[in-house]
């Protein structure tokens, strides 16, 4: 998902589109250009059947991508932040900072994306019957009618009771609700996913063994079960940072090397004498001016150390991850990713750089939950 090209923001959310909805278009394009719509409507030039089916699959990418700000925006109303949405190979992804606080929230924020979808599948539905009862061109008719069907197709299979799938949100806000039990009711949605991931595998291999196609059962049960794996750990581990503050785990006063410094004198002053793999950045002033880590260091060629500063090394500090050591845990892991700072963060009280979080300091408090849950008795809820 990182790999997207930005198209826009729409309330302070960046939308995205990953390269591979390139696919998606040309596929879509492919089927309705040379066998849907002259099925539906025959009579026309191969150049008007390409046109109409490139238009039909941007639009079609248009409904997913309503479908997936719904869902942001559902969430900013209740309060959520949402980093970004971004359109791939199969679909999209609303990527929330954190998950909803209570059950209605929850099955609030999962609903939008169906509704919305349901809603575009009316609208082009009534216009598919308008356009018929006007005489319209066949192949506008068919088109509008392509594009009622997907939607409702769109709304129905994500109300499959599997995480992700929006029905397995739906789920898990109904099991949340019954049972009082947030971290339970996730897990059963996720291992929901995956039996359903399973089974689109097995009855997409089926498939293609009797010569009925199923490679994109396989592909799209391949990756819900994936995605519901990741999902389990994620609330697992979310369960067992919580009420841990960054402050809690983060690395206090990180050692600072100065900006102005050439990268060979940085690796003998600093690298090989020092126990670590990440260095913040500082001008004359002693102010924070970026990020160095030692993979970008070892980016560099041996030949440029000594006329590099490490100032043109290192992540500039407007693209480093940013924390407050009040701040809970789990909300600063979602801007833990692998990109310019590596995982990293700067922890800031104020202006005042006052640590540095790295995934080593995370999976340290993991491993201080894990014994202290070992140790403890088991109380009482449900863990699916």
């Amino acid at each position: 998902m990182d790999a997207s090209v930005t198209i826009g923001h729409v309330r302070g959310v960046r939308v995205g589109l990953h390269w591979s909805v390139l696919v998606i278009v040309a596929l879509v394009a492919l089927g309705l250009a040379t066998v849907q719509l002259p099925d539906a409507a025959a009579g026309y030039t191969g150049t008007e059947y390409w046109g109409a089916a490139l238009v039909t699959a941007v639009v079609f990418v248009a409904s997913i991508l309503a479908h997936e700000l719904s869902h942001a925006l559902v969430a900013i109303r209740a309060g959520r932040q949402v980093r970004a949405i971004t359109l791939w190979l199969l679909g999209g992804v609303a990527e929330l900072e954190r998950g909803a606080d209570s059950p209605g929230e929850e099955l609030r924020i999962a609903i939008a994306g169906p509704a919305t979808s349901a809603a575009v599948a009316v609208v082009a539905g009534a216009a598919t019957a308008a356009l018929h009862a006007a005489g319209a061109s066949p192949l506008a008719v068919a088109v509008a009618a392509w594009i009622a069907g997907m939607n409702a197709i769109l709304a129905v299979f994500n109300m499959v009771p599997a995480a992700p799938l929006d029905g397995g949100r739906v789920l898990r806000a109904a099991l949340w609700a019954w049972r009082h039990d947030r971290v339970g009711s996730a897990v059963a949605a996720a291992r929901a996913g995956r039996l359903f991931g399973l089974t689109l595998v097995v009855l997409g291999a089926l498939l293609f063994l009797t010569g009925g196609g199923g490679l994109w059962f396989v592909l799209l049960g391949w990756f819900l079960m994936n995605a519901a794996r990741a999902e389990e750990f994620q609330v697992e581990v979310e369960d067992r940072l919580a009420g841990v503050r960054v402050g809690d785990v983060m690395s206090r006063d990180p050692l600072c090397a100065p900006a102005a410094l050439d990268a060979q004198r940085f690796l003998d002053e600093f690298v090989m004498r020092h126990p670590f793999s990440t260095f913040p950045i500082v001008d004359a002033a002693g102010r924070p001016t970026g990020l160095l880590t030692l993979r970008r260091l070892k980016a560099l060629d041996a030949a440029e150390r000594a006329r590099t500063p490490v100032a043109a090394v290192a992540c500039p500090l407007d693209e480093v991850p940013r924390a407050n050591p009040d701040e809970p845990l789990v909300a600063a892991l979602a801007r833990m990713r692998d990109d310019c700072a590596q995982g990293r963060l700067l922890v800031f009280e104020g202006d005042r750089l006052v640590g540095l979080l790295s995934p080593t300091d995370v999976q340290r408090a993991l491993d201080r939950a894990e014994l202290r849950r070992r140790a403890a008795p088991e109380g009482p809820g449900w863990r699916g």
